[in-house]
């Protein structure tokens, strides 16, 4: 008599129980992913080979195997947790060894780097002081909380529409501080190298040659130079015919230290001469003062960018995302990691959005992909399947008493 199919069967099913409890046991574990033990059967081998009609000798456990099925995305508070949706890992540094995580909730270290619950940084390019991400090979992100350096005004872009209906101003000379002198008038805030801001004002005056325009320019209040910084003439279509950019306008800085004068370009480019009045349709420069990191958020495609009280925003980094060929070869390490094995395949590194690796949402974390009510009935079903083979160890014993109960 053989007890070795029941035994093994209740070996399967005791296996196949712990698979089962520890997908409910994890079913609120961010970024985990379930397993499912696989069974193969067993026959034994003879020298001249298994005849056609041999018993198998039970069951055994082939593999348990991890489903790497999406789960569902949660919104949180945390700007920092990121969720991946679609395919890839995310890849993080233990100390120099290079492990793998779909879970996503990270926070910031008192260095700055991104890490996870147990201290493991988050790799990916990092940015240089200008938002250049570095190319090559991947490295542990750090936010940077330094001030964002001011930057110079030296283009301004004003797109206008002068009216051509306007009477030519009869107050002469020009005076900034007179509105009869000259027809109309914009404002726009510059900054020097310092990042200290002032008001720079240009008047538009039309002048007794068709289609001409005067324009004088000012900085707080003081008037620069004595005459008109430009002329602008327009055809009769009312298009500008004046080359742009203009020439630099020097603007005298008014903090000390700073760079002065300093010039500024005004590039009118798309602005008219038509006979409605007078607008200013865009009127945009190119230089900011300091600001300090007042938040941050990951784009889709993995981009960290950084938000300043000064309205600007700079690019910090980007995470960067690894898939593998085959997924069930990586090993577990526990904590929700893994490790990269020969099975496994070699890691494929690129960033979110890009090949087979998915896309990226900020503010969010990615839920076990457990199905709970499932993994309920797998636990009736394997309750059965283990009562069955206790049944048949039984049915063994009974028949083995009968053998040796005869006389």
């Amino acid at each position: 008599m053989s007890f070795q199919q029941g035994l093994s069967g209740l070996n399967a099913a005791a296996k196949n129980l712990d698979v089962i409890g520890n997908n409910v046991s994890n079913a609120s574990t961010v970024g985990f992913k379930q397993s499912q033990a696989q069974f193969a059967d067993v026959y034994a081998n003879s020298l001249t080979g298994a005849g056609g009609a041999s018993v198998g000798i039970g069951t055994k456990v082939a593999q348990v195997a991890q489903l790497f099925t999406q789960g569902n995305i949660t919104a949180t508070d945390n700007p920092l947790d990121i969720a991946i949706n679609g395919g890839g890992f995310f890849r993080m540094d233990n100390g120099g060894e290079v492990t793998y995580q779909r879970n996503g909730q990270f926070q910031l270290d008192k260095n700055g780097y991104i890490v996870n619950p147990t201290g493991c940084k988050l790799t990916g390019y990092v940015a240089s002081a200008g938002g250049v991400l570095s190319a090559g090979a991947p490295s542990p992100l750090v936010i940077s909380t330094a001030d964002l350096v001011p930057k110079m005004t030296t283009q301004v872009d004003a797109v206008l529409n002068l009216d051509s209906g306007s009477a030519i101003p009869t107050t002469t000379p020009f005076n900034i501080n007179d509105p009869t002198s000259f027809n109309s008038s914009t404002a726009v805030s510059v900054f020097d190298s310092l990042g200290n801001a002032q008001t720079l004002q240009t008047f538009y005056l039309k002048t007794a040659t068709p289609g001409e325009w005067q324009v004088y320019a000012a900085s707080d209040g003081t008037q620069i130079g004595a005459g008109p910084v430009a002329t602008l003439n327009f055809d009769t279509s009312g298009v500008l015919t004046t080359p742009m950019p203009l020439a630099p306008i020097s603007v005298p800085a008014t903090a000390a230290g700073a760079s002065t004068p300093f010039p500024v370009t005004f590039d009118f480019t798309g602005t008219t001469q038509f006979g409605s009045p007078f607008s200013v349709n865009t009127l945009n420069q190119n230089g900011y003062t300091s600001g300090r990191l007042a938040g941050f958020n990951v784009g889709a495609d993995g981009t960290i960018l950084g938000r300043y009280t000064n309205g600007q925003s700079e690019v910090l980094g980007q995470v960067v995302l690894a898939n593998f060929a085959n997924p069930n070869g990586l090993q577990q390490m526990g904590n929700n990691m893994w490790a990269e094995t020969a099975t496994s395949g070699t890691p494929l590194v690129g960033t979110p959005n890009s090949g087979s690796l998915g896309v990226l949402q900020s503010s969010a974390v990615e839920d076990s992909n457990v199905d709970l009510t499932a993994e309920l009935v797998n636990m009736i079903t394997a309750q059965r399947v283990y009562q069955a083979n206790a049944q048949t160890i039984k049915t063994q014993d009974q028949v083995m008493q009968t053998l040796v109960n005869l006389r």
